[in-house]
């Protein structure tokens, strides 16, 4: 199947997320709103905070650094793991049910909130063990470089790829949005979002955070 082929006949979305990233939830909240009131749907992708810095750890504060270190693999690998065991279906679910506890119930990316998740959507206990182990790094790498390289090492998380009108994908980081919008403003900022993506050529548009992720 092609990347850009249909998925029961709406347009695919690739989204790709690292589960630790406040922002990158927000955003996939909104695209669950984008589902309900435009004609797409989401495919879910791993990307890893760990991954993108590993090269640049130097460059950071010391307390991303223990973060990345103590926090970032362990969520992701488990995410991964339950794809290469259980489908892809699973994916999104999980990532739900992760991004509710770690950040909409402030339990933070422990191993108790990961166990909890994995309860919630029906997961087997057994693959919170993975959050200690490199048994599918190489998936998780691979999964990533496919996101990160639609768009570049200079951004994060998430990224979202879509068909462009000449076949190839176009895709973006972002967008940074709180709170996640719903109804008519969510499918008004996707229309956005789609118009300024497809200009060759455009890159940025920015303006300073003023208020952290607002939850609801």
């Amino acid at each position: 199947m092609s990347e850009n082929t249909p998925v029961n006949g709406k347009t695919p979305v690739d989204f790709w997320f690292d589960p630790l990233c406040p922002w990158a939830w927000m955003t996939s909240r909104w695209m669950l709103e984008v589902e309900k009131v435009r004609d797409v749907e989401v495919r879910w992708h791993v990307m890893s905070l760990a991954v993108l810095n590993e090269d640049k750890l130097d460059e950071l504060p010391e307390e991303y650094r223990d973060m990345l270190a103590n926090q970032a693999w362990g969520p992701v690998r488990v995410v991964v793991a339950a794809q290469q065991l259980h489908g892809d279906d699973v994916v999104g679910p999980l990532y739900t049910a992760l991004g509710t506890r770690f950040h909409n119930n402030g339990e933070g990316p422990t191993p108790e909130a990961v166990a909890a998740a994995l309860k919630d959507v029906g997961l087997p206990a057994g693959l919170a063990e993975f959050a200690g182990k490199d048994t599918y790094d190489t998936e998780l790498r691979a999964s990533h470089k496919e996101g990160i390289d639609k768009v570049g090492q200079e951004v994060g998380t998430p990224v979202i790829a879509v068909p462009g009108a000449d076949g190839e994908q176009v895709a973006f980081f972002g967008p940074v949005v709180t709170p996640a919008p719903k109804g008519e403003e969510a499918a008004k900022l996707w229309d956005g979002t789609l118009l300024v993506a497809s200009i060759p050529g455009f890159y940025e548009i920015k303006r300073t955070r003023t208020q952290g992720p607002i939850f609801d």
